[in-house]
């Protein structure tokens, strides 16, 4: 390995030991000195340490290697025994970020430094959030943890021996692309559900919106709709936090259609990065419009994502909508496409996405794919206004559905700037 080389890596692996070491400092720095078995200085020297170690090792033998990090760790384990019995206390915290700091100084030597950074900043990250990982867990139940555990042993177990290929006569249902989809919508909308479960009995109507638009946008609007005919003088706050959660199901389209198929990304972005911002703009101009308001917090109901019914039956919907998605495109052309995705928008916007960036793999013109998921948003954010005028008022239906008028139209011409 060049000297250059050497030195490089060798700053990383101190680089990542400080890291570790200037959380742990940080954490305990009501310590008194002398009173912890380590600090900013000892995880610092472990990260160098391992970084020697493995050049040491890189003509020494592997053997070198781990005979000292076996050292390191029962040393480390004794400092840290000895720190527990003086403070009456039980963590093995420190000694694993000890061990870990030795490690990936290591392999900030050996393998490929990106990686090594990269998993010393989620490590410090994991360390540093000690108070809310802890806070977030307490909040979550009982049935929740089991439907997700359910849902990571299904995908384990099951996931591996379903046909990896199309199972019907006109090739539109592979059982594990669906699977893989509904896990992933179920992680999406569960981020949105737990942010509302975190948040929702403290936050403004502003981060219940964004986390309702994550979840659920149509939750979200019907709940805020509600709020509307209770509160008619609260039209304008309301109406802005509709608009908002639609800005964020516009961003999650984004997100699910760079994952089913990037390709498609150029077609989609500018025009649903353009439509979202104008909707999120227009909805905080009308949330300082209203002013500040005193009223309940919005309770946007909706059972979690993670309930193995609840997959079961997005997976149903995936594989209905890919189904009739490739009928549509094989027996009626562009017009059956775009039907389809009118009619599928106005529940939901995820289904028909998924299954349009899958057929503009070959099957589809990737245009007529991106002008279908455009009318997919274009149902789903329209119907926010009928939803509105019909649950809420009419007055906050209207004033939904001209801020979404002005936001489709500029996406419009974007999409047609785009494509033409």
């Amino acid at each position: 390995m060049p000297i250059d080389s050497q030195f490089e890596r060798l700053a990383i692996a101190l680089a990542i030991g400080l890291l570790f070491g200037l959380e742990r400092g940080w954490s305990l720095r009501e310590v008194p000195e002398g009173k912890r078995a380590a600090g900013l200085r000892t995880y610092g020297l472990s990260g160098l340490l391992g970084g020697i170690g493995a050049l040491v090792a890189s003509t020494a033998g592997a053997i070198f290697l781990s005979f000292a990090f076996l050292t390191f760790g029962l040393i480390t384990a004794a400092f840290q025994y000895l720190e527990a019995r003086t403070e009456q206390g039980f963590s093995v915290t420190g000694t694993v970020a000890g061990l870990l700091a030795f490690l990936l100084g290591a392999y900030a030597v050996l393998g490929e430094m990106s990686v090594a950074i990269a998993s010393a900043a989620a490590a410090t990250a994991m360390l540093a959030f000690k108070q809310p990982l802890h806070a977030w867990l307490k909040m979550l139940t009982w049935p929740e943890i089991r439907a997700f555990v359910i849902l990571v042993v299904m995908t384990a177990l099951i996931a591996p021996i379903l046909p990896d290929k199309a199972i019907d006569p006109w090739n539109a249902i592979n059982p594990t692309e669906i699977w893989r989809f509904t896990i992933l919508l179920a992680a999406v909308s569960f981020l949105g559900y737990f942010a509302i479960r975190i948040f929702g009995e403290r936050a403004g109507l502003i981060v219940s919106a964004l986390a309702g638009g994550l979840a659920s946008s149509t939750a979200a609007a019907l709940t805020f709709a509600k709020m509307a005919r209770a509160h008619p003088d609260a039209c304008w706050l309301l109406s802005g936090a509709t608009l908002m959660s639609c800005a964020v199901m516009m961003a999650r389209v984004i997100v699910v259609v760079g994952i089913a198929n990037p390709s498609l990304l150029g077609l989609i972005m500018l025009p649903l990065a353009i439509s979202g911002s104008v909707i999120l703009i227009l909805g905080a101009i009308f949330i300082l419009r209203a002013g500040k308001r005193n009223m309940e917090r919005p309770q946007i109901a909706m059972t979690s994502p993670l309930e193995l019914g609840t997959a079961l039956k997005l997976a149903g919907l995936i594989a209905g909508v890919m189904l009739v998605s490739k009928l549509a495109a094989q027996f009626s052309g562009p017009a059956g496409v775009f039907g389809l995705s009118a009619i599928s928008g106005l529940a939901d916007v995820d289904a028909i996405s998924l299954s349009l960036s899958q057929l503009s793999k070959g099957a589809l013109d990737p245009q007529i794919a991106a002008i279908g998921i455009g009318l997919a948003v274009t149902a789903n954010t329209l119907t926010k206004s009928l939803l509105g005028a019909l649950t809420g008022s009419p007055k906050h239906g209207l004033i939904v559905g001209a801020g979404s008028a002005v936001a489709l139209i500029t996406a419009g011409g974007a999409l047609f700037l785009t494509i033409g």
